[in-house]
């Protein structure tokens, strides 16, 4: 693995004993690269997932986003950039060739862009993303080589970088559904408050009244 790791890296380490390995756990605007052999997992409702691969050079690493694209022009701290698409799928792959990946060589794997948040339906954030990550792949000339997007349920994905095996589970039971629901949507009105907070700070005291009214429905 690159020995730059900067915040936004996972860094939830655990042993799993379902398949016997060292793993790490990704939450939202985190990514990881490594060449072990080890286990990468996060779950997904309308977030997005890449798993990305140099097989040649045994170097994969895996990202976790909400959004497609930031916005904003206020700067931001690098954990919350990375909850954006463009900055995470840049960071991922940049890390990537950093850690010794050749680009001509990655290929990806992509997962989530489940419909699962009910109030923030009419915004199409799983779709998106969805789009979102296809689209930048394929204007970055990475192969996509398998895909698991869209749908109404989350998944826990279990990646192996090492051998570029993911295994995908659907989380069925209406409590895993409503959990992941409930996450997402605490983490998208958190990024909604700061994208009100962010353009606050940048208008006149006189105005401010004006900006928290005009964007206080922006997601």
């Amino acid at each position: 693995m690159s020995s730059a790791v900067i915040e936004p890296a996972a860094s939830l380490h655990y042993f799993d004993r379902e398949f016997g390995i060292s793993a790490v756990k990704l939450l939202p605007g985190e990514y990881y690269v490594t060449s072990g052999d080890m286990l990468l997992t996060t779950v997904l409702g309308s977030c997005v997932s890449a798993c990305v691969r140099d097989s040649t050079a045994g170097i994969g690493g895996m990202n976790h986003f909400m959004l497609p694209e930031d916005l904003e022009q206020a700067p931001r701290d690098a954990t919350g950039a990375m909850r954006y698409g463009a900055y995470s799928m840049a960071m991922l792959i940049n890390e990537l060739l950093k850690a010794g990946a050749r680009r001509e060589r990655l290929e990806a794997k992509v997962f989530g862009g489940g419909a699962v948040m009910t109030r923030m339906t009419q915004l199409n954030i799983g779709d998106r993303n969805a789009d979102f990550v296809l689209r930048y792949l394929q204007d970055e000339q990475v192969r996509v080589v398998a895909q698991d997007l869209r749908g109404s349920l989350p998944r826990r994905i279990n990646y192996f970088p090492l051998s570029g095996r993911v295994a995908v589970r659907k989380l069925r039971r209406q409590e895993d559904t409503l959990l992941v629901r409930s996450n997402e949507q605490a983490l998208a009105q958190a990024l909604a408050r700061q994208s009100v907070e962010n353009r606050v700070a940048l208008v006149r005291p006189d105005m401010r009244v004006a900006a928290v009214h005009r964007n206080a429905v922006a997601l």
